[in-house]
């Protein structure tokens, strides 16, 4: 896609992206990929340490092209005076600042939001931390994982018989990128009417606890506690990974009465659907072992090309598990286009997901990939009518 200012709807809004690893970084990401300008300030020894994280080649992150995306960068030293001076000279021009030092690092280096709103009185200050800005563990080191462990998700997931199990990759961050992006323009949504900035906290461990539903309420109100219970649903059956004839897995979900119905004349078990426990989800569950045996006996001996077919042809709900080499080839994926191709000037082409959803008129899109450290710090830095001398005398100091 072009980029127009015309087709790009957060096209004129600067965001300073001071944060790492990675829920406030992918937010970032989101509003840039629609336009923002953002600016990734990094320490000019300690970069972004998702430059880093994951596989690389030629020496250079493959996490950071896709994290870094329609990133500018410079490189500052905030502890520093000079690099201090020359933050609240860009927050002075910019619209949002998102950041993920424990709670009261920024105030240490007086850029904590008393400073950063006198330089600007419309900037939304945007604070992602594992806990939040407040409470008796502020101040502990917070990751995704302790999010996902602390909100009942690990509970809840693995066997019923097994260990709790964490997620294989930054579930809660992803999360909470996504509301931290979803904060970011509640606030200038607000600015817009009030003509003020405002402070976002977000903590790692309440999106994550969103995400799972209405648990504290049935705890409240009822005493339940859900446990774990594998593959399958308390909700719902069957509801399971199941192996076909040619050594694959399928996913099948019966979350409508009507489509449990319909799996279960397939698979040529008609009259399950009459016994009184079929007619509701909840009793389905109670008896998953019958129809787990009915469902995964007839995927068991047909090839995962005919079960796909038979229950498309059948209105019934089926998936392929698919791992990314799968994904890659796919074709709904392919026919949306959501793993693109983007030159990166280091690599080459390259692949990668696209802007998280499609706007009819004002499409997101991919600008450039994740640039080299600090690679954009005299042109930030002059566009803010920086001179040689003042950028000499930041090289000396260390805040360069």
């Amino acid at each position: 896609m072009t980029e127009t200012p015309r087709t790009t709807p957060l096209t004129g809004l600067r965001v300073l992206d001071l944060a790492t690893l990675f829920a406030g970084p992918l937010a970032a990401t989101m509003l840039g990929d629609f336009g923002a300008e953002v600016i990734k300030v990094e320490h000019p020894e300690k970069p972004d340490p998702s430059r880093g994280h994951g596989p690389s080649k030629d020496g250079v992150g493959l996490w950071w092209k896709v994290l870094g995306r329609n990133k500018r960068t410079i490189a500052l030293n905030l502890s520093k005076p000079g690099g201090r001076a020359a933050l609240l000279r860009l927050a002075a021009t910019a619209d949002v600042v998102i950041e993920n030092f424990r709670p009261g690092t920024l105030e240490k280096w007086d850029l904590g939001w008393e400073e950063l709103s006198a330089a600007n009185p419309g900037l939304v200050l945007t604070r992602v931390t594992g806990f939040g800005q407040f409470g008796p563990y502020a101040h502990r080191p917070g990751f995704g994982t302790l999010a996902e462990a602390m909100s009942g998700f690990a509970a809840i997931t693995g066997e019923p018989d097994a260990p709790p199990t964490l997620p294989p990759f930054g579930l809660a961050d992803s999360i909470a990128g996504l509301a931290t992006a979803y904060a970011v323009m509640t606030a200038l949504s607000a600015r817009d009417r009030t003509g003020e900035g405002q402070v976002v906290d977000m903590a790692l461990i309440e999106p994550m606890l969103m995400a799972l539903g209405p648990q504290p309420t049935w705890y409240d109100q009822l005493g339940h506690v859900q446990r774990r219970t594998g593959n399958r649903s308390a909700n719902n059956a069957p509801r399971n990974t199941y192996r076909t004839a040619d050594g694959t897995w399928v996913a099948v979900s019966t979350s409508a009465q009507s489509i449990a119905e319909r799996v279960m004349r397939l698979v040529g078990r008609p009259d399950l659907i009459d016994e009184p426990w079929f007619a509701t989800g909840a009793d389905r569950a109670r008896h998953a072992d019958v129809l787990d045996r009915a469902v995964g006996d007839w995927i068991a001996r047909h090839t995962r090309a005919d079960v796909m077919a038979a229950f498309e042809k059948a209105e019934a709900a089926v998936a392929p598990i698919q791992d990314v080499r799968d994904v890659m080839t796919d074709p709904q994926y392919a026919a949306l286009d959501t793993i693109t191709t983007v030159d990166d000037p280091e690599l080459g082409p390259l692949r990668m997901q696209n802007v998280l959803f499609r706007l009819s008129a004002t499409p997101g899109t991919i600008r450039w990939t994740g640039r080299p450290h600090g690679a954009d710090t005299h042109d930030i830095l002059t566009g803010l009518g920086l001179t040689p001398a003042e950028l000499a005398a930041l090289r000396e100091e260390g805040s360069l």
